[in-house]
């Protein structure tokens, strides 16, 4: 069943939090991990060849390896061996377990335990009206597929989407099947995380990725990880901060919780890491109110100008707009500053004098700018201090967007975007002899929304658990459920798979950790990582079920099936040998020249980027742009609470591994809420008390309510709180979206915390919240927070 409020918090037990991360512990239980799912053989031949050159990439993160010769024999991290173990595990969900377990049934348990399942091994169909899933046929799924997509009144009727697990190779399949059916419905989950990094690194510097390879990291005399944990999220990241700290480099943390990861660091590939004290890491954490880091950055800009610390030769050799920006921040209000932030004038001093004192800084941020109202216009602030400076192009200098999915950024450059560039889609025709749809086409949130107003009525899902990693859960929901038909390919069951239209499909696919042979023999696939390095990989064990296929030959016969002969590509010839994909993307991809000879190299090889190679910047003036953007607090009321959505050291994403998140404490369940200690005493709430998340959207009538969180004393900011996703996802509005890119703002959700009564019953008090109308009169009154 799945776990009941009660029973999640009667298992909850609450510690001190770590402040150190990786050691012995994190060596344990990878190994504990991956021996329990995989056993001992099956984890050395797959841990020994995780991230090595010859080896297949790690599918949790998109941190880059180090070159061939400089990595070390275990080249991994906790997370990753807990990622390897969650696909390379021997449990197998076979069409008899199907059938003991009705759609229903599976849907009353949680997400852990529908992925201890094991692996799908056969596809599954679950007809109209009926109440299991069985067996199909290959041939039948393509077959209906294809019925089902060319009987629509329109391909922008079909919505396609993506997950950043995907290889290069079936990414750039998947996008020439979808534009040649006819639409540019190809959402993915940067929607969901990097969009506004990608929107405001392109209008400001011309392109939208990392301007740094690790090199420059290890480099940099000053790191700035804001918005990021890299101790859960980018566990290896932790490995290049402890060598840029050996060779004299400052850190500073930006980040509203004190994690375990940037305090202290105890690398298991040293002496000092397993025995001894480890390496501290972050020089000062600036614990920030959530949402405030727009002001904070402008107020380090007002402060370099009034010194004068920046460097007015590539200003005017290389930007346009300085003037107006520095007469901007110069201008700041340091009263709105100090109170958005929850920062002292004298805390954003200390920091702002490092970046005085450096002339070679790396800014990495992730998750924690990119999911805010004002998130675009944050990390053009970013540009902006590294514009100042002159630090881009340089060595040990640049900006470090930090992905999380391995292959999100391959996803985008092979051309899985709702909105392709005009000289992609032209290259694209002049390959294929066809004219690509040039409208744009549905984002994640945008999709969502035409399949509730049933302006869509198919979903294809190439990987993800797209009902859980969505906002708005129930209406996410719900309007899959309206869908004629939803198709997920997928290594193993997840929400999504329940969550099913008229007729649902589930495709199993082989994982990265698995051989790949076609007809023309063994295939490797490519990937590429935050800095732009792209490189092979080779699974080596043997298929979960001899009925798997892999993403390329799924993809290719379904394309196969529902054009036919319609612009004489040939899918069968792309499907037999991958060497024929990577012979078109050379042709098609910007900087993919030569492809199959450079990703056949050790290593790969790292694409093109010109702010970074050669100072130069394609954007509209052919510089760089500095930014104006205007502070605009959070409007908080009475009562309320800013609560950001995080993910437990248990977890990647959605994929639930267990229930420890040990670097803060927590033991024996997720539906914690971390809160302010003196919020809690003013709210009039108890450490360890029960309580529903409960926030209201004024665009909208519906309140929407996370129920039975235990309040967790917590330091953080005062007015900022903290969760897990996906248990809070259902908190985030559809409709509240990130100005420039659409992304959701998974963390910045503005709530009240209510209390729970001695029977679970919600107390109130017969009075209206904050925003609602008269349709909500019987809500509780919120409780109070000065």
């Amino acid at each position: 069943m799945r776990r009941s409020r009660k029973a999640d918090e009667a298992e909850i037990a609450v510690t001190e939090p770590d402040t150190h991360a990786a050691g012995i512990p994190g060596v344990a239980v990878a190994l504990k991990r991956s021996v329990q799912k995989m056993g001992p053989r099956r984890t050395a031949r797959t841990l020994l060849t995780l991230n090595q050159a010859e080896g297949f990439d790690c599918m949790s993160c998109a941190w880059p390896d180090p070159d061939p010769g400089h990595r070390h024999t275990v080249e991994f991290c906790e997370n990753g061996a807990k990622a390897v173990a969650e696909e390379a595990t021997t449990a197998r969900a076979t069409p008899e377990f199907f059938a003991r377990h009705s759609v229903a049934d599976l849907d009353r348990h949680d997400e852990h335990w529908l992925g201890q399942q094991g692996r799908i091994t056969h596809p599954m169909i679950k007809r109209p009206g009926a109440s299991h899933y069985v067996p199909i046929e290959w041939g039948a799924a393509f077959g209906l597929i294809a019925d089902q997509l060319n009987g629509l009144a329109s391909p922008d009727e079909a919505i396609f989407y993506t997950s950043g697990r995907t290889s290069n190779e079936a990414a750039f399949s998947y996008q020439l099947f979808v534009r040649a059916f006819g639409t540019n419905n190809l959402p993915d989950c940067s929607n969901m995380c990097h969009e506004s990094t990608s929107v405001a690194l392109a209008e400001a510097i011309g392109i939208g990725k990392a301007s740094v390879t690790l090199d420059d990291v290890q480099n940099a005399k000053l790191l700035i990880v804001a918005g990021q944990n890299p101790g859960t999220s980018h566990p290896r990241m932790l490995s290049a901060l402890e060598v840029a700290k050996r060779r004299g480099a400052k850190i500073i943390a930006v980040n509203p919780l004190r994690e375990a990861g940037l305090i202290n660091f105890r690398n298991p590939q040293t002496p000092r890491g397993l025995v001894g004290k480890g390496t501290d890491l972050a020089d000062l954490h600036l614990p920030i109110r959530i949402n405030g880091d727009l002001a904070l950055f402008q107020a380090w800009g007002a402060l370099l100008v009034q010194w004068n610390a920046v460097d007015h030769e590539f200003i005017s050799k290389y930007t346009r707009g300085f003037d107006d920006w520095r007469g901007h921040v110069a201008a700041i209000d340091w009263g709105i500053v100090e109170t958005t932030t929850g920062l002292s004038r004298a805390q954003i001093t200390e920091a702002a004098q490092l970046l005085r004192e450096s002339d070679q800084t790396v800014f990495c941020w992730a998750m924690g700018l990119t999911q805010h109202h004002n998130a675009v216009a944050t990390i053009s602030e970013i540009v902006n201090l590294a514009l100042a400076q002159g630090n881009l192009g340089k060595p040990g200098a640049g900006l470090l967007p930090v992905r999380g999915h391995s292959n999100v950024q391959g996803d985008r450059t092979m051309g899985i975007w709702e909105r392709p560039p005009t000289h992609f889609l032209d290259r694209l025709q002049a390959e294929f002899g066809f004219d690509p749809p040039r409208r744009n086409g549905y984002d994640t949130v945008d999709a969502i929304r035409a399949l509730r107003d049933g302006q869509a009525k198919i979903f294809i899902g190439l990987g993800g658990n797209f009902v859980q990693a969505a906002p708005d859960t129930e209406v996410t929901a719900a309007a899959l459920r309206r869908a004629q038909l939803t198709v997920h390919v997928s290594t193993k069951i997840n929400r999504s798979h329940l969550t099913c239209g008229a007729t649902a499909l589930i495709l199993p696919t082989l994982g990265r950790t698995e051989v790949d042979v076609q007809a023309s023999g063994p295939q490797f696939v490519s990937v590429e990582d935050s800095t732009c390095s792209v490189h092979a990989s080779r699974g080596p064990l043997t298929p979960a079920s001899p009925e798997l296929r892999s993403e390329v030959s799924i993809v290719t016969a379904l394309a196969g099936a529902t054009l036919g002969n319609r612009y004489d590509i040939d899918w069968q010839a792309m499907r037999d040998d991958y060497r024929r994909i990577r012979r078109h993307i050379a042709r098609v991809v910007p900087g993919c020249e030569s492809y199959e000879v450079n990703v056949s190299k050790p290593g790969g090889f790292v694409m093109p980027h010109p702010p970074r190679d050669s100072r130069t910047f394609p954007t509209r003036s052919g510089r760089a742009e500095f930014t104006v953007s205007t502070i605009e607090p959070l409007q908080v009321p009475s009562g309320h609470v800013v609560l950001q959505t995080i993910r437990s050291h248990d977890q990647f994403n959605t994929t639930i591994y267990g229930f420890s998140d040990r670097y803060r404490g927590i033991e024996g369940g997720r539906r914690v809420v971390f809160v302010n200690p003196q919020d809690i005493e003013e709210l009039g709430l108890r450490d360890g008390e029960i309580v529903d998340l409960v926030t209201h959207w004024p665009g909208d009538d519906q309140v929407r309510r996370a129920q039975g969180f235990r309040i967790v004393s917590y330091q953080t900011p005062r007015g900022s709180a903290a969760a897990y996703y996906p248990e809070t996802n259902p908190l985030v509005p559809l409709d509240s979206t990130a100005v420039g890119s659409n992304t959701p703002t998974s963390k910045s959700v503005i709530i009240r915390l209510e209390r729970m009564g001695a029977a679970g019953s919600i107390e109130t008090s017969g009075q209206q919240p904050v925003g609602a109308d008269d349709h909500h009169k019987e809500d509780p009154e919120p409780l109070h927070l000065s």
